[in-house]
This record gives C-alpha cells, sequence and structure tokens, in this order.
C-alpha cells in the first residue's frame, strides 16, 4: 500500500475554493505587510501551496511575531501551548 499521510490529507473541503473565487489571487495579497504584534488571521489559500501553513492552523488568529524572508513568523494558542507558525502573506488577512 502507498502511505497516505501528507500535509493535505483529509482537506477535500477546507482547502476548496469557491466556483467563482478560482483562480489566483489578486497581488495586493502578496505585498500586504504587517506591524509587529498585530493580530492576523490565518487562512489558506489554496491555489498557492508554497508558505501555507499546516491545515491545523487554519481558521486561528495569531500575532505577529517579525518576518523571515517572504513570510511571517506568528505566535499562536493551540490548547495551553503557544507556537509558532511560519506562513506568506497570501494565506493571512488582517483582523478588523
Amino acid at each position: 500500500m502507498a502511505h497516505h499521510n501528507g500535509p493535505r490529507k483529509k482537506t477535500r473541503y477546507k482547502l476548496k475554493k469557491a466556483l467563482r473565487k478560482r483562480g489566483i489571487p489578486p497581488v495586493t495579497s502578496v505585498i500586504q505587510t504587517f506591524e509587529i504584534g498585530e493580530r492576523v488571521h490565518i487562512v489558506c489559500e489554496p491555489s498557492i501551496q508554497k508558505g501555507m501553513p499546516h491545515r491545523r492552523f487554519h481558521g486561528k488568529t495569531g500575532t505577529v511575531l517579525g518576518q523571515r524572508g517572504r513570510a511571517w513568523m506568528l505566535q499562536i494558542r493551540d490548547g495551553d501551548a503557544r507556537k509558532v507558525v511560519i506562513a506568506r502573506s497570501q494565506h493571512l488577512k488582517a483582523q478588523r
């Protein structure tokens, strides 16, 4: 049997876009910047796999710790633990 435990397993509905939302996102999602300490939502963009955080963090809200290359470091709470998630800006939305 093949090994069926990839990073995108069990994401048939979680990483699916609506019919009219398909395709690549606008450039503004790539060039957005965040301030340190700002709160952002992690919303995975399925059309861009590079820099995508793990599926368990989809829908979580984190605090920006800093930037690492083109990606942003976020601190989120996972139960009682605090974790650092590295994600590109296409997968982040500023909290309003």
